[in-house]
């Protein structure tokens, strides 16, 4: 149904009774109604010229409006967003459609679903979603229904640098495929660059499924002509993804303490003009550069003019301009080496790359990038073209903001930790972080776009309790909840769960949470700093310490978070979670699974890991 009811305008060529008719009669009509009526005019056109009752064609029969589901497995958001552009795009090509989360989704409804889009990412090294691995789990399993009713198109998110690229999307395929599916779109795997792939599948499956849903309507007769409209006013730009918007850094401030081992930065960007909004949650995306040395590295070692031409997607760039601004140089990767062997031919690489050879390819490929491969097996020959067709477009990085814009309006605040080491006899260097830490000055711009999260946020009732688990810089979007939290006059209790290396030196915005404890905003504050005692200590071993008390916020409401690491502190966090269930619970390890379980469902444990 149309947000809005359709209007005659006053302009119209009816006299004024005509046109209040006409506009009682459309009021409040369903989509299926009005393209009734549009059948029916076509009729009376379609007659001998006349609109007179005397020579009326028999009217279209109603056409159904299909109906189309978008199902989503999401980790950062982008296949939600994907989901959400989808549902647009087939409610303008005439379905009822909608998105659907695959933790809203019952298992036994897939069988009442005749038309399926689905869009997944690959998550870490070939799992699920964390949201989507309750029906992934089902989906694979003996439980799933036939589905020789459903029609599909499969679209994954994946990134290249990893083994098992676009898992999910292919398992979704398959397995729709063999529970009895018509696949009516070929499945798209795409890349972390994925505007251009999503164009592509979303028009192409809609296409296929308006098709197969619809039958072949009869030629419309020409349109009367009418007069040509007037000059609208040019539409305002709008910053996303694809259209950055060039955000000025306003500070940068290092959090680190003199003699810290890290390098961790506060940076505030202003947002004004850009029409961009942002909950306390979200993320926001930066485009970086490469640094300059690395790209006359990366030159050098080709041999190559760095000012001759090269062709990006049709758009031509200079070598040097389409390795600092354009291309990901670092990031080595199993498809990158197989497409550069293709010019190489090296048989030491071919080796390598043999499946059998699995383990050994990827250690090597740990803690390189790719001009190591280009020193380690120098091609004979090589052109800039082809050199920059091994390589994927420079992804945008995501960082959780670390403000609200309640407490900061026009501005986004971030938290970043600075990349650098040695690895294989060359110093590395993260290409964003060290792109936010030296070269962008305080004034310059940096190109920027917000990622929404809309699963991780403050509770909707500002009286229930909050427990975050935040180490590191996975303190960035607690800062924002607190600020968001005081700007509401929030009530319920916040207890915050930090940790790092020492407490003299890293102690992220040490002041702002003491002013927050004294001031009774946030209610408690417990601290890890692992190196600052013989016996490391973590944030899951506080947790530990604190369980009786922990338990009990969670008995009486509370919303746990946790952010940061996910490959080894989101899992201890979880682990002591489940531990503190049954220890302070009485519950079996089935059981305090079950409150896991319970708690995700109910969506009060959220997690914002990478």
């Amino acid at each position: 149904m149309s947000t809005t009811d359709p209007v005659v305008p006053q302009t119209a060529p009816l006299a004024p009774e005509q046109v209040a008719s006409l506009n009682s009669l459309l009021k409040g009509l369903q989509a299926d109604q009005l393209l009734w009526i549009e059948g029916f005019i076509s009729g009376l056109r379609a007659g001998s010229g006349s609109a007179t009752p005397a020579t009326v064609a028999p009217a279209a029969a109603p056409v159904a409006t299909p109906e189309l589901t978008v199902l989503y497995g999401t980790e950062s958001g982008n296949s939600e967003s994907l989901a959400d552009l989808t549902v647009k795009a087939a409610k303008a090509a005439g379905f009822k459609s909608k998105a659907v989360n695959m933790a809203d989704l019952k298992l036994g409804k897939l069988k009442d679903i005749q038309n399926l889009l689905v869009i997944v990412s690959t998550w870490g090294e070939g799992d699920p979603p964390e949201t989507a691995a309750d029906f992934y789990e089902a989906f694979m399993s003996d439980k799933a229904p036939k589905l020789a009713d459903t029609r599909f198109s499969v679209m994954g998110l994946g990134d290249t640098s990893y083994e098992d690229f676009c898992k999910m999307g292919k398992d979704f395929d398959a397995r729709l495929e063999a529970l009895g599916g018509k696949r009516i779109a070929d499945r798209v795997d795409a890349d972390v660059d994925y505007d251009d792939d999503f164009a592509k599948w979303h028009k192409a499956a809609l296409k296929a499924l308006k098709a197969a849903a619809q039958p072949a309507a009869a030629p419309a007769s020409a349109p009367a002509s009418a007069p040509a409209p007037a000059a609208q006013p040019a539409a305002p730009i709008k910053y996303s993804r694809k259209n950055p918007f060039p955000a000025e850094l306003n500070e940068r401030v290092m959090l680190n303490g003199e003699g810290s081992a890290k390098e961790t930065i506060h940076l505030e960007f202003s947002l004004e003009g850009s029409g961009l909004e942002y909950q306390a949650g979200d993320a926001l995306a930066v485009v970086p550069h490469n640094a300059e040395d690395v790209v006359e590295d990366f030159i050098q070692t080709a041999k190559l003019d760095a000012e001759g031409p090269v062709l990006i997607k049709e758009r031509e760039f200079t070598l040097r301009e389409a390795l600092t601004s354009q291309l990901d140089i670092t990031s080595l990767s199993m498809p990158v080496i197989k497409r550069y062997n293709e010019i190489a031919k090296d048989p030491k690489l071919a080796e390598l790359l043999d499946p059998s050879n699995k383990a050994e390819l990827q250690s090597y490929i740990y803690g390189r990038e790719i001009i190591d491969l280009l020193h380690e097996f120098p091609a004979k020959e090589i052109s800039a073209d082809a050199l920059v067709g091994i390589m994927r477009k420079l992804p945008p990085r995501l960082y959780s903001i670390a403000s609200s814009p309640k407490a900061h309006p026009g501005e986004v605040h971030l938290t970043v930790g600075v990349v650098r080491y040695d690895a294989h006899g060359r110093n590395r260097k993260g290409v964003c972080s060290t792109y936010l830490a030296e070269r962008i000055a305080e004034g310059e711009k940096a190109d920027v776009f917000v990622t929404p999260n809309k699963h991780f946020k403050v509770p909707a009732d500002n009286d229930l309790p909050m427990i975050m688990v935040g180490p590191g810089t996975g303190i960035a979007p607690f800062r924002a909840f607190i600020e968001e939290r005081k700007e509401l006059g929030a009530k319920g209790d916040n207890w915050l769960f930090f940790g790092d290396q020492h407490y003299l030196t890293d102690f992220l915005y040490q002041t702002e949470w003491q002013d927050y404890l004294a001031d009774g905003i946030l209610t408690k504050l417990d601290l890890a700093f692992s190196r600052d005692q013989k016996e490391k200590v973590y944030v899951q071993d506080r947790m530990r310490e604190n369980s009786k008390e922990l338990y009990a916020w969670l008995e009486k409401g509370a919303y746990f978070y946790v952010c940061g690491d996910a490959s080894r502190m989101a899992t201890d966090v979880d682990v002591a979670l489940h531990d503190i269930l049954q220890q302070e619970g009485g519950l079996s390890e089935d059981d305090a699974k079950a409150y896991v379980k319970k708690l995700k469902d109910d969506k009060r444990y959220l997690r914002d890991v990478y």
